[in-house]
């Protein structure tokens, strides 16, 4: 584990980094898009001076204003003045009263006013909304012309808003700031979370199937750190638990020759009272050495998990049992797909129902199904198991005196196996007396 955080070389791509720089990438973004929000509302709040809709209706009352004798302007202007467009007739620049800016000539909409009053030489200033000061509140278009007496008319258009009110425009920024913060925030917690679903989804697997392989390194520092902490402790557990059953099979084979040696100088002795008993001793530690070895060497637990139908398989072995003889009742769901070791499951439920069957009467499977784990029940009608008793039986080789003893056939190895499957699956194995009698085991596997 020493030498595995060694390969990997400290990297700046850490939780903590990723954190402040999605916090930074945040604000950036917010930042950018109210910009971009501005300058978009802007452009449509605020056109350019050509596209108002000013220049034609100037050119037209321009030519009737400078025709007309200077008594009648005034009224001229007024009549051409409505509430959104305002016409004034001036004997001097100064009148207008217009904001100082360093280039007020209109290089591209005087020469279309100068063709259209037909005066090359007409003088023409504009201004826009931006070149009044930002606290005047009458900023707005103005187009002012000279006339061939040197007097001015001037055209205003009010500026347009933005078409929303207060409330609404703070409504839309905050909407931005929520948009920019969702998005970021999708992104990196995307990066983080992936990593993290996997080394979640690699230790289930590892819970499932014992040859499960090594979960990828991948991710920022600290979760690669756990990930390579968790492979370490995954190869030790596989090393501890291969070194223990070879072990226990090992010695549990190697008592196979002395049984056998005790057997056979059994038939020397004379006495038949002391030989049968000899003889029923070396037969119980010989069938308690050859469970040991099967539930040791259990191929099952080599088993991949792979999907399967649990009803169905819970149907095959009800109909096992009744070829052989013995009723089994069978109640719940007729389909359900799980996935897990379908022979270290038949195998489990096998032994339970078989417990049912020996030691209490009326054996029956209920299938249940959940939105997170599937429920099966097995229960008989019989002595039961005292409560005291009931976390013991779990022990290997555990036997009760009295109703479920050595006498109807078992060494107390199929409880330990059962719950040992049920384990390996990331389930639970408990027991409990039944109102009016008898037991009910009661299996929960959780769902993927």
């Amino acid at each position: 584990m020493t030498r595995g955080r060694a390969s990997v070389p400290r990297s700046r791509d850490t939780v903590a980094r990723w954190i402040a720089l999605t916090t930074m990438v945040s604000m950036l973004t917010l930042l950018a898009l109210n910009e971009l929000f501005s300058v978009l509302a802007g452009a449509w709040a605020r056109p350019p001076l050509m596209e108002t809709g000013l220049m034609d209706k100037a050119a037209a009352v321009t030519r009737i204003i400078d025709s007309v004798p200077a008594g009648q302007r005034h009224e001229i202007a007024r009549a051409a003045s409505d509430t959104g467009f305002s016409v004034q007739w001036l004997l001097s620049h100064e009148e207008a009263r217009l904001p100082v800016i360093d280039d007020p000539e209109f290089s591209e909409g005087s020469a279309f006013l100068q063709e259209q009053l037909g005066r090359p030489d007409a003088r023409i200033e504009a201004y826009e909304p931006g070149d009044w000061p930002a606290d005047d509140p009458a900023r707005r278009y103005v187009v002012i012309i000279e006339l061939t007496d040197h007097s001015w008319v001037i055209f205003s258009v009010t500026s347009r808003s933005w078409g929303l009110g207060e409330w609404a425009r703070n409504l839309i920024i905050i909407g931005l700031i929520l948009l920019s913060t969702l998005i970021v925030a999708l992104i990196a917690t995307r990066h983080l979370a992936t990593p993290l679903e996997r080394f979640a989804e690699g230790a289930r697997r590892f819970g499932v199937d014992f040859r499960a392989p090594p979960i990828p390194v991948v991710g920022p520092f600290e979760i690669r750190q756990a990930i390579l902490a968790f492979n370490a402790m995954q190869a030790q557990l596989k090393h501890f638990v291969q070194d223990r059953t070879q072990m226990l099979a090992a010695i549990s084979h190697d008592l196979r020759a002395p049984l056998t040696r005790m057997r056979l100088r059994g038939e020397f002795i004379e006495d038949a009272e002391q030989q049968s008993r000899l003889f029923r001793d070396v037969d119980e530690m010989q069938a308690m050495v050859n469970a040991a070895l099967e539930f040791f060497r259990d191929e099952a637990r080599l088993e991949h998990a792979t999907a399967f139908d649990l009803a169905e398989l819970l149907h095959t072995v009800v109909d096992d049992f009744r070829d052989a003889g013995t009723a089994v009742s069978f109640g719940g769901a007729q389909r359900f797909v799980y996935v897990g070791r379908p022979i270290g499951i038949k195998r489990a439920l096998t032994n339970l129902i078989d417990n049912a069957a020996k030691y209490g009467s009326e054996p029956g499977v209920r299938l249940k199904t959940y939105a997170d784990c599937v429920e099966i029940r097995i229960v008989d009608r019989g002595p039961g198991i005292a409560p005291h008793y009931q976390e013991q039986v779990f022990a290997p080789f555990f036997r009760i005196e009295g109703s479920r003893n050595k006498n109807t056939g078992g060494v107390g190895l199929g409880l330990s196996a059962a719950r040992a499957t049920v384990l390996e699956h990331g389930g639970t194995l408990v027991l409990r007396n039944r109102r009016g009698g008898g037991l009910e085991v009661r299996v929960s596997l959780p769902l993927n």
